[in-house]
Order: C-alpha cells, then sequence, then structure tokens
C-alpha cells in the first residue's frame, strides 16, 4: 500500500496538493514501489537552509531528496523510501522559463527527486543519459509534456 506524507508549507503556492498525492501514487507504482513516501513543499529560504546543510551549497535549489538507509526499515508496517522536498518558488521560476504550469513543474521535480530515492544519480554522463531515460518513461506515464523537449 503506498502512503504519501504531503506537507505544504508554503501559503498560497498555487500547487494542487490532492491532484500532486494522486500522482506521486501513480508514479510509485510505474517504479514497482509500496512504500511511503515523505512530499513536502517549501520556500527557497527554506530550501536554501536544507541545500547548506546536507550539501554544503549556500544556495536554494529545486529538489532534494533524502533516502531512508536500507530497504528494510518498516515503520507501523510501512517501508520509508525516504524524503522528497520540492522548492515552490525554484520550480515557479523554471515552469516560468519552460513556458510550462507550476503543477506540471512540480510534477517533474517529483520525478526526479523520486529517481534520486530509488538510486539514480546524474554526476557521470552515462548516469544523466539512464536517468533521463527513466524520467522521460514515468513523465509518460503520467501524461506529463517534457519541458527538455525543445532544448533537447
Amino acid at each position: 500500500m503506498q502512503v504519501i506524507h504531503f506537507r505544504n508549507d508554503v501559503r498560497r503556492s498555487g500547487v494542487d496538493g490532492r491532484s500532486l498525492v494522486s500522482t506521486a501514487r501513480r508514479l510509485l507504482g510505474a517504479v514497482g514501489e509500496s512504500g511511503a513516501l515523505s512530499l513536502t513543499l517549501i520556500g527557497d529560504e527554506a530550501m536554501r537552509a536544507l541545500n547548506r546543510d546536507y550539501r554544503g551549497k549556500d544556495a536554494p535549489t529545486d529538489v532534494l531528496s533524502f533516502p531512508m538507509d536500507g530497504p528494510e526499515m518498516p515503520v507501523a508496517g510501512e517501508r520509508l523510501l525516504g524524503d522528497v522536498v520540492i522548492s515552490v518558488d525554484t520550480a515557479r521560476r523554471q515552469a516560468a522559463e519552460y513556458d510550462a504550469p507550476l503543477q506540471d513543474e512540480i510534477y517533474r521535480l517529483l520525478i526526479h527527486g523520486l529517481l534520486h530515492l530509488m538510486g539514480h544519480d546524474h554526476v557521470l554522463a552515462d548516469q544523466r543519459r539512464a536517468m533521463e531515460l527513466q524520467e522521460r518513461r514515468l513523465a509518460e506515464a503520467i501524461a506529463l509534456p517534457w519541458p527538455y523537449a525543445a532544448k533537447a
């Protein structure tokens, strides 16, 4: 059973939380996961603090993922996959760059964060290619237009 723990710390964010949770469930199904996911929306100030504290980068970023260590960490019968934290402020700027709706950009960042929880990375060129293939596959699974198509 998929459980999504959702929190939106951004007042008047413009993000449809119910749709986001529903989409997160569909994405978990598409990657074959049935565990629990924590999904949090924050602003740039809070994201900057997280990025500084956990990655040593004193700037906001669009999405951070915090995987749980080990596949067998049940809490109240749930397998915890980890946390995906998205900056609504950064997502809004990126959506404007892609001429995309904010909700779509939030979905794209959720896909990216979820893939990091699943162990994907994009440090090396071959990792980037593999991760982008998975991003596109998951975007198709939720009928999300791919914002990089015109730039690729």
